[in-house]
């Protein structure tokens, strides 16, 4: 197993995050051509976790955002980080939305 999130993508829609359990967990948001827009976390300040914040990304980026792949976890916070420092090895930079966190994401050593 390794540490990428290549859970298939869903729609982001209502109907779609309505069926998720209100749970903590980190997820990707992407455009319809699989180009990961915001790599995020429902933490314990989400009131219905994953639910509020896939809801949230849907404010943040309208019709842009089409669809998302998830993981429930509580240690969504190591998760996350982990998750970052993938898309930063891949890319070269960190989606917009996290890209205040540069500074603190950590280096993937090359394999």
């Amino acid at each position: 197993m390794g540490i990428r999130l290549d859970k298939p993508w869903q729609r982001l829609d209502d109907e779609a995050i309505e069926a998720l359990p209100s749970q903590l967990g980190v997820y990707h948001v992407a455009d319809a051509g699989g180009t990961v827009l915001s790599v995020g976390y429902a933490g314990a300040r989400e009131l219905f976790g994953m639910q509020s914040a896939l809801r949230h990304e849907m404010e943040q980026f309208g019709p842009a955002a089409t669809q998302f792949r998830c993981e429930f976890t509580s240690n969504y916070r190591s998760r996350w980080d982990e998750l970052l420092m993938l898309h930063l090895a891949d890319h070269g930079e960190l989606p917009e939305p996290q890209r205040d966190q540069a500074q603190r994401v950590g280096r993937l050593s090359p394999a």
